[in-house]
């Protein structure tokens, strides 16, 4: 069953408890997602690859329900056609304790996801596009009116214009500005510019140190907290090849010393005081032979992610659960 983004109100959890989203609007999809909710406590969310590790544990864990637990509201990112027979079995039991919502991509018409969603009677579809310039620009435009915020035409254009259809690119920006403005700086062209051009790395910093040290549920976490997209694809592959090679150096240096805190003391460049523990936990999990095969692989990676950038961010995020999946590789 088909329905707008602007028709959610006409979904009733308690009857339709397996819902479809999906599209690159992920602004968009993210405050659909909290209207559905705001009346629940108990949201979980999932990536596609840990359902499929174990989609038998999974099933029994949604089915299992305490006398004292409110309604579950399931949230399961980045979801394929992989997952139909889940979702067909899902159906067939017909749970009416739990919401189920799978949020993709976008998705071609022929897609098993899609077409299953889209043909059934009482399990909802809902397609997100990008919003076009006309809906950020009022976006935009009521922000700075509610803010008391005065700005040219001019420069919410070009604010508009590193959105790439996205509100929630919109929304960030907007708060960077506002951010910018309150500590009494002036907002000149020049400083829009620099403001919306900031390339903050520092979620992707974060989640491939988390893979390298194999923390798995930090990782989890990250990725149920950021947005990456597509256009994020090459950064990460090339972050994470850069912090492989230089884990590489300190294993060459390590096997040298035979002492972890020399090692790492004597790291050139330093190692900031604050990454020295994770630091720690990478060397222990890598030995220069395994680094130099995961290099070899983020190589390869490259290349693929460049050949396939419709779904490049899915490639990616697979590729870094199975490495954190993975045990040590000493």
């Amino acid at each position: 069953m088909i329905i707008k983004s602007y028709d959610l109100s006409k979904i009733n959890l308690n009857e339709q408890n397996i819902i479809l989203f999906y599209g690159k609007n992920e602004g968009l999809k993210k405050s659909s997602i909290l209207t559905l909710t705001k009346n629940l406590t108990e949201i979980y969310n999932y990536e596609e690859k840990e359902i499929l590790e174990n989609a038998v544990g999974f099933l029994e864990s949604v089915l299992t329900k305490s006398l004292f637990e409110d309604k579950k509201f399931i949230i399961i990112k980045r979801a394929t056609d992989k997952l139909i027979k889940i979702i067909e079995e899902i159906d067939s039991r017909k749970i009416k304790d739990n919401v189920f919502l799978f949020s993709a991509e976008n998705l071609e018409k022929k897609s098993k996801l899609r077409s299953f969603f889209e043909k059934s009677k009482k399990n909802i579809c809902v397609a997100f596009y990008p919003d076009n310039e006309q809906e950020l620009s009022n976006l935009a435009y009521s922000f700075f009116k509610e803010k008391n915020i005065s700005i040219s035409p001019s420069n919410i254009n070009i604010i508009i214009g590193k959105c790439n259809g996205d509100r929630e690119n919109l929304i960030n920006e907007l708060e960077k500005i506002e951010n910018f403005i309150s500590n009494g700086s002036k907002l000149t062209p020049e400083n829009i510019a620099k403001l919306i051009n900031l390339n903050e790395n520092f979620s992707i910093t974060e989640l491939i140190d988390n893979c390298l040290a194999k923390n798995k549920k930090k990782i989890i976490k990250i990725l149920n907290e950021n947005n990456f997209y597509d256009e994020d694809s090459i950064t990460i592959t090339r972050v994470f090849l850069n912090k492989s090679k230089k884990v590489l150096m300190l294993l060459k240096n390590y096997q040298i010393n035979k002492n972890i805190d020399l090692t790492i003391s004597s790291a050139k460049p330093p190692i900031f005081w604050k990454d020295k523990e994770i630091v720690k936990q990478q060397i222990n999990m890598w030995s220069p032979e395994k680094i130099r095969t995961l290099i070899y692989r983020l190589n390869e990676l490259e290349l693929i992610v460049k050949k396939n950038l419709g779904n490049s961010i899915k490639i990616i995020t697979d590729f870094i659960l199975e490495q954190s999946s993975s045990k040590s590789n000493n």
